[in-house]
């Protein structure tokens, strides 16, 4: 950059104006961009003192850095590899766009570096390592680790157990024949019965009779 570049682009911070709409700061709703008052009584169209500048010829900043980048280039908008094509690196310098992803922001970012390009918005693009995904050992539930450990315990312990019962069901088994035996002989034992008595009957005449 010039000295002659250098010195125009401070005479035009200097000289320059902002230029604020009427009613910014009284409003939240209403923002600082510029909008012409139009009002019948509006006091900044009639240009009032101390109610803001209003924008003129002489506001103006000089022709050769007009537009320009206070680092002494001419921004141009880059969204891909093709509008690097045709670039001065003397005069201008690019400006990656926000819809830009990540990856592509880092090519083209290179192209215009090795290409001499001044980025005016570069960013460190970072590079992460994949790790290796560590598996971890699978679990048993421990309701399920207990029913493993207690289901041998359980065989062992049964099998003992059936074979005590068998041994007990034969050894009483032929008690209760032998007492069943003399239960039936007696019940076979039949005492005989008395002589049945003569009925006798009464008669109208009192005269008993045996039947």
């Amino acid at each position: 950059m010039t000295t002659e570049v250098k010195r125009l682009i401070r005479v035009r911070t200097d000289k320059g104006a902002v230029f604020k709409r009427d009613g910014y700061g009284k409003k939240r709703q209403l923002s600082d961009s510029w909008r012409k008052p139009r009002g019948q009584h509006n006091k900044q169209r009639e240009q009032k003192k101390a109610k803001g500048a209003l924008p003129k010829p002489g506001f103006g900043s000089p022709v050769a850095v007009r537009g320009m980048h206070p680092s002494g280039f001419f921004e141009v908008l880059v969204t891909s590899l093709k509008d690097l094509e045709g670039l001065d690196p003397k005069t201008q310098a690019v400006r990656l766009g926000g819809t830009v992803g990540t990856r592509k922001r880092k090519i083209i970012q290179e192209q215009a570096v090795a290409a001499g390009l001044k980025v005016l918005n570069a960013r460190v693009v970072k590079t992460t390592k994949t790790k290796p995904v560590k598996t971890k050992p699978v679990k048993k539930d421990e309701s399920k680790e207990k029913a493993e450990k207690k289901t041998p315990a359980k065989k062992t312990a049964g099998k003992p157990k059936a074979e005590k019962t068998e041994e007990k069901t034969e050894k009483k088994a032929p008690a209760k024949k032998a007492a069943a035996k003399p239960k039936a002989e007696k019940a076979v034992e039949v005492k005989p019965k008395a002589a049945a008595k003569p009925k006798t009957k009464t008669t109208k005449s009192g005269v008993k009779k045996n039947e």
